[in-house]
């Protein structure tokens, strides 16, 4: 088998704030028919092969993964629609319905959907992380006109903003050749300028209550944390693991099994390219005020900025996350998402550095994160209260 990867240097952080959702948009109608190709899923099906994508804030990525034989099929639909993919009003049209449908069904149709719309908004003042993939609102879609698309596909979606990376069953000639066939005569199109505006420190809580028929009581607390690329962001990557991340974590093993506070509970990080979010989430249990439930996780926050953490309880975590790392190589679609991601970040050779990072980690660094981050004016606080009955 092989697998193909093409990662558009193109997110939600990319649009402007009156017309949000596109990125998400284009994740659909790339898969609309190109010049050539009425039907992407047809030929990789025939080819023995399958495909997908997903986009976030930082990235839109499509994958594909064939035998080995048939790779040259993924990299002639790659190349036709990145250099001739329809987009008309029918297929805008078509797709467009999509993407509100599902926006309806995700986040105003579904219990607690609009959480993301919510904690975004708190924690972000000026920095596009402050809507979420989907979009802010599902007008902005419906409104699209075919001139707001064509401009965001000839502007994000040009050979000269995007990563091709291979794996499998192939070699690196062979790959070199049909790159230059299928993507060599594509015209670049003008750099994108990113000028993000930087998120200033937080310095007080944001609250929000929100109440919606929802089936218990639900607590969102969420902290800002640094970028991706940062020193820093293994420390906090293990410190949410410490907090919550398997039956043996604290705030599992001791505010859902021990205290039954929480029906579930968790705690992790967005991961994002530009300073994210660490989140502690909770739904409560029966007869459990919000207030009591927030108060016992603020125990739980100071407990691990002042008492020692254990050698033994930290190893367990990077153990865990290496086991992690070496399993995820060991396929050749993570592999091809993981390597165009790493390309993105400015280095793909930090694949092969990631577990040394999460290696060097002691308790002290575990701790002094912690310390930081884990304060009142650096939360963006969330309750999500279930409507009672009259």
């Amino acid at each position: 088998m092989a697998a193909v990867n093409v990662l558009y240097n193109v997110g939600a952080r990319d649009e402007s704030p009156d017309k949000t959702g596109f990125a998400h948009l284009f994740e659909h109608l790339m898969f609309g028919g190109s010049a050539n190709i009425p039907d992407f899923d047809d030929p990789i099906q025939r080819a023995g092969g399958e495909n997908n994508a997903f986009t976030n804030n930082d990235l839109t990525n499509f994958y594909d993964i064939v035998p080995a034989d048939n790779i040259e099929t993924v990299f002639w639909l790659e190349s036709d629609r990145m250099l001739h993919l329809k987009i008309d009003e029918k297929v805008l049209e078509v797709q467009r319905k999509v993407v509100v449908e599902e926006f309806k069904e995700t986040c105003l149709n579904q219990p607690y959907g609009d959480v993301w719309h919510h904690l975004a908004d708190l924690a972000y003042q000026v920095h596009p992380y402050r809507w979420p993939t989907i979009g802010k609102i599902p007008e902005h879609v419906e409104e699209a006109t075919l001139q707001d698309v064509q401009d965001f596909y000839q502007r994000y979606y040009r050979p000269n903003n995007a990563i091709l990376t291979v794996a499998g069953n192939v070699t690196v000639e062979q790959v070199r050749a049909l790159s230059e066939k299928w993507f060599g005569d594509i015209p670049a199109g003008p750099v994108p300028k990113r000028e993000l505006p930087a998120e200033p420190p937080q310095n007080r809580m944001q609250q929000r209550v929100r109440h919606s028929k929802v089936p218990v009581d639900a607590l969102y607390l969420a902290f800002h944390v640094p970028a991706r690329y940062e020193a820093d962001y293994y420390a906090v990557d293990i410190l949410s693991d410490l907090l919550c991340n398997g039956r043996s974590s604290r705030l599992y093993r001791r505010l859902l099994k021990e205290r039954q506070l929480f029906t579930q509970i968790d705690a992790y990080i967005t991961g994002s390219i530009d300073p994210g979010l660490l989140i502690v989430e909770g739904q409560l249990s029966t007869g459990v005020s919000i207030e009591q439930a927030e108060a016992a996780i603020w125990e739980e926050l100071e407990v691990i900025k002042n008492e020692p953490i254990l050698e033994s309880e930290l190893q367990k975590l990077k153990n865990k996350v290496e086991s992690t790392l070496v399993f995820s190589e060991a396929n050749v679609l993570n592999k091809v998402i993981n390597l165009a991601y790493f390309e993105l970040l400015g280095d793909a050779d930090l694949i092969n550095q990631e577990v040394l990072e999460y290696r060097r980690l002691n308790t002290a660094d575990i701790q002094r994160v912690a310390r930081k981050i884990l304060t009142r004016e650096n939360c963006s606080e969330l309750y999500y209260l279930a409507e009672r009955d009259a």
